[in-house]
């Protein structure tokens, strides 16, 4: 099953629904969301339709449960955040987890990306919306001027780029994704130094 995760992800996502969820997550990936079937995905698992219906009863509700499991570190670094005091190193370490939050869900960000008119109809890009503006919220210095808050954004926007752009360059995912980190940590730091 699915031979691009590294051993950790397997082991922590090793239970029926999380296999349910990255086999759909993959197929979705390569045949298209609107063209696969939940039988499709019961086929790929070698299980029986009804034992995927047991935990799913549509597509939607897979997508919706991917997104709320992968994105859940979001919401828990956004609680994180709204109760630290807003210094530099809270910043850099807000963007230090952000980062590695989104790597964790960069398959769901793809989907995401590609599917753009399922996403609008389900709930999660509502959910998804507010769940940037609780980082903006968290990142940003409400005294800083225009430009530092404009750079605290770009720090974000740099790393939700990143996940899209950075991938057909040539590299190392890993090496990509700390440059990326490096360009928003100098971002904030830049906009802490002005505040």
């Amino acid at each position: 099953m699915g031979g691009t995760m590294d051993g950790t992800k397997q082991r922590r996502r090793g239970n029926t629904r999380q296999r349910i969820q990255d086999v759909a997550l993959e197929l979705f990936a390569e045949q298209g969301y609107e063209k696969t079937s939940l039988r499709e995905i019961a086929e790929r698992l070698d299980v029986t339709k009804a034992a995927l219906y047991y935990h799913f009863k549509t597509k939607e509700e897979i997508i919706v449960s991917l997104f709320e499991d992968l994105t859940q570190p979001i919401e828990d670094l956004i609680e994180w955040g709204r109760q630290q005091p807003h210094t530099l190193d809270t910043k850099q370490e807000i963007v230090r987890r952000y980062s590695q939050a989104l790597a964790d869900a960069s398959p769901l960000f793809r989907f995401m990306q590609e599917n753009q008119a399922t996403v609008r109809e389900l709930s999660i890009g509502e959910t998804f919306k507010n769940r940037m503006l609780g980082m903006r919220d968290i990142i940003i210095d409400p005294d800083a001027d225009l430009v530092d808050q404009v750079r605290c954004i770009s720090a974000l926007f740099t790393m939700h780029a990143g996940m899209f752009v950075m991938k057909d360059l040539e590299g190392d995912p890993e090496e990509k994704r700390k440059a990326i980190l490096e360009v928003a940590t100098d971002l904030i730091t830049q906009a802490h130094k002005g505040a």
